[in-house]
């Protein structure tokens, strides 16, 4: 019987168990294909401290953190800038709305309880808990990791809300020529499926598309020649926000578990 991946080209956007995720195309008789798309995140501690401060002299309505490390690291940072209680007391004071269960159990160490949680781990799912909220005029401190979560701000400047983006981890995109690269063989089909284990590997693709002008044709590529794979919802709801509707992502949120899922695609 033939193997789901055969003949298949499958590129790797990730930058962590390349080999594990090579060998597993390879025994689904598929031909892996790397290119990185994850680029660099790096703890932006210099940038952060004037925002820190400034919340901290401001504070606001609403404080809203996307994940636990950033959470913790910005406590660690008003720590170091003896702020640490005034931080944690203008938090207290404010209303809080959390993303996905790491950023919960990091809140609860410090007997923070958010009173808006998203229902499925994702920015979009947030946005959805808060739209029976009343955000207008409301100051908001959201805390972001990596990117600028284009969505989620959108959302809630539209609602009303002035947003004041906090990242204590900042994002380096990759080198311009892999992805150049990438853009090129989707265009001229020369890969079938592209497997994204993170959100920023999404925002790395769409953003060069966008830049160069290419945005349609990439979006054309997925809806009608390559297959869009993500590791789990976060990735997927990336991809669903930048229009591709056709996403195989597996039940498991795990990197084999998703070539399995895109063998299992090809053979149904």
């Amino acid at each position: 019987m033939e193997k789901g991946l055969t003949g298949k080209r499958v590129v790797i956007c990730g930058s962590r168990k390349i080999e594990e995720i090579s060998k597993i195309i390879e025994k689904q008789g598929g031909i892996p294909l790397v290119r990185t798309l994850q680029g660099t995140v790096f703890f932006a501690e210099e940038e952060v401290k004037p925002d820190l401060r400034e919340f901290v002299q401001q504070g606001a309505d609403w404080v809203i953190f996307t994940t636990g490390i950033g959470f913790e690291t910005l406590v660690d940072l008003a720590t170091k800038l003896q702020l640490g209680d005034i931080f944690l007391k203008m938090i207290r004071e404010a209303k809080v709305a959390s993303r996905g269960y790491k950023t919960l159990s990091a809140l609860k160490k410090y007997e923070i309880k958010p009173i808006v949680v998203d229902e499925d781990g994702t920015t979009k799912g947030l946005a959805q808990s808060l739209e029976t909220v009343d955000l207008a005029g409301k100051r908001i401190m959201l805390q972001l990791h990596g990117e600028t979560a284009p969505a989620l701000t959108k959302f809630l400047e539209d609602c009303g809300a002035s947003v004041q983006k906090v990242l204590p981890y900042q994002h380096i995109p990759p080198e311009n020529e892999i992805v150049a690269r990438l853009c090129k063989e989707m265009i001229s089909n020369e890969c079938d499926a592209i497997c994204f284990t993170t959100a920023t590997q999404v925002r790395s693709l769409f953003d060069y598309a966008r830049e160069n002008e290419i945005f349609t044709e990439i979006v054309y590529s997925f809806k009608e020649k390559v297959a869009a794979v993500a590791v789990g919802k976060v990735t997927e709801a990336a991809l669903k926000e930048e229009g591709i509707e056709r996403v195989v992502v597996p039940e498991n949120e795990r990197m084999g578990a998703m070539v399995i899922e895109l063998a299992k695609y090809y053979q149904g």
